[in-house]
């Protein structure tokens, strides 16, 4: 039996893998020049730059890969713990520092706001039994099947799932500064925390149970790994392959690349994104759910506004994740999720500097870096190639302002990517980051299925399906296929 995987994406690379163990005959296929999807890496100036993920939480998800093949992680990639994991900066100058261990992040909540120490007890308490159903019990059960869904909603009415993630959490704690630095996971995948339903707080317990680790030499050298296991395991590798068209009606017959080449195979496992393929590539006369109409309907998650950037001095003060809050939370979410308008005098960054850990990232003597913004997506009128430069410097300032003095003096790399960047590179449906919102009416049985309403052999992973985005939700979309494709 011959499978194609469509995106080399983790989602797609790991769902290759999961495959290739069932023992198909796998090839897998990508429109860029290296896998990874956004994952994959830019090299430039002496620099590393991880494109995408940075974060990685629950790494047995990926032993779990190895161990298919009887191998070990450790023989592939290097991937070590990170403390603290959080840094969270606010306005007025104040620290949070988030992890490594309970007792350190007690700590920093009793110096913040002593009165929420059992609040926060009380959240990790509740935050478990969420993860215990919803990541323990669902995060790999499939859920195209109606009478699957049905069956889980007592357990979704006890946990009161229509709570968004901040309600939930400011249910627990009082001090605005902790609420926020303990809602702000859905912004992970593409959420917004007054919108995304409560569920997703199991990420909090995730983190908690596992950590936050990074892999030596960026994300990249996990993707590196992937690929060399994927070699060994006899996985063709097709790159600068662009898939434009699914030919066949009720079934697959076979896939067309933009050089017009032609490959057949018996099933067929999409990584892109499932809105853009829908809606770009089929030509289907009855669509028996995701009609380009709905499709548009959609709720999207949001766009990012990325600058890589090198610099010839080190920050050393600068810690491996650091989260920079803008003035206003909820404004600043407003104006991208449901104005759709880009505010251009406030800003909350998610600065990541993986020299921090791993020297190797940049030249001796320099540090490496990525910032990112949350920005609205293309629904937005917003013009990309004439903003970009003025809200790069609005980033600029505020860093230079938070804790890099001096920053543009000691710039000796850059490279900016911006929604209009996602579309293009990622074939991205609006630019979004995270393909659909990952809202209450939008998750699990009312995602996008893994396996196909509209044809009988494809299949889909990746961040757009059920469970979510993420490295641990694209992961365990792969695990699904084991119990839906034969």
């Amino acid at each position: 039996m011959k499978a194609i995987v469509i995106g080399a994406g983790l989602g797609g690379i790991s769902a290759a893998l999961r495959l290739r163990a069932k023992g198909y005959e796998v090839t897998i296929i990508d429109k860029l020049n290296q896998l990874g999807g956004r994952a994959r890496v830019f090299k430039q100036d002496g620099f590393t730059f991880d494109a995408g993920p940075t974060v990685i939480t629950a790494p047995f998800l990926i032993d779990e890969i190895f161990q298919l093949f009887n191998k070990k992680t450790q023989d592939y990639v290097n991937i070590v713990p990170v403390d603290p994991w959080y840094r969270f900066m606010y306005e007025d100058g104040e620290i949070f520092d988030y992890g490594d261990t309970f007792e350190k992040t007690i700590k920093e909540i009793e110096r913040i706001s002593p009165q929420d120490v059992k609040g926060y007890h009380s959240l990790l308490k509740e935050s478990k039994a969420i993860f215990d159903i919803g990541f323990t019990e669902l995060s790999d059960v499939p859920f195209h099947n109606l009478k699957t869904f049905i069956k889980q909603v007592p357990q979704m009415v006890r946990l009161k799932a229509f709570r968004s993630v901040y309600n939930l959490v400011k249910s627990h704690l009082k001090h605005e500064k902790l609420v926020k630095a303990f809602s702000i996971q859905p912004l992970l995948v593409g959420g917004n925390p007054f919108d995304t339903t409560c569920i997703y707080n199991l990420i909090h317990y995730l983190e908690k149970e596992w950590g936050i680790h990074y892999a030596m030499g960026g994300t990249g050298s996990l993707v590196k790994g992937f690929e060399k296991l994927m070699i060994e395991e006899g996985i063709k590798i097709k790159l600068n392959s662009e898939v434009v068209h699914l030919h066949g009606e009720e079934k697959i017959e076979s896939i067309q690349l933009a050089n017009g080449e032609m490959l057949h195979a018996d099933i067929f496992v999409n990584n892109g994104d499932p809105s853009y393929m829908y809606k770009n590539c089929t030509s289907k006369k009855s669509y028996k759910k995701w009609n380009p109409n709905k499709i548009d309907k959609l709720n999207y998650s949001m766009g990012l506004f990325v600058i890589y950037f090198g610099t010839d001095i080190k920050y050393e003060d600068i810690k491996h994740h650091t989260i920079i809050m803008g003035q206003s939370y909820k404004g600043i979410l407003d104006d991208i999720f449901k104005k759709k308008e880009l505010q251009m005098n406030d800003a909350s960054l998610y600065l990541h500097r993986p020299s921090a850990t791993d020297p190797s990232m940049a030249p001796e003597g320099h540090d490496c870096f990525y910032v990112l913004s949350p920005v609205p997506n293309l629904q937005a009128n917003i013009h990309w190639e004439t903003t970009a430069q003025t809200y790069k410097n609005l980033i600029y300032d505020k860093l230079e302002k938070a804790c890099m003095p001096n920053l543009r003096k000691h710039i000796v790399s850059e490279r900016i990517l911006d929604p209009q960047g996602f579309k293009t590179d990622y074939n991205s449906n609006f630019g979004t980051a995270f393909s659909i919102a990952p809202n209450l009416t939008q998750s699990a049985y009312f995602r996008f299925h893994n396996k196909s309403e509209e044809f009988e052999n494809f299949y889909l992973v990746g961040a757009g399906t059920h469970p979510g985005a993420g490295i641990p939700g694209v992961l365990c979309s792969s695990k699904v296929l084991e119990k839906v494709i034969p």
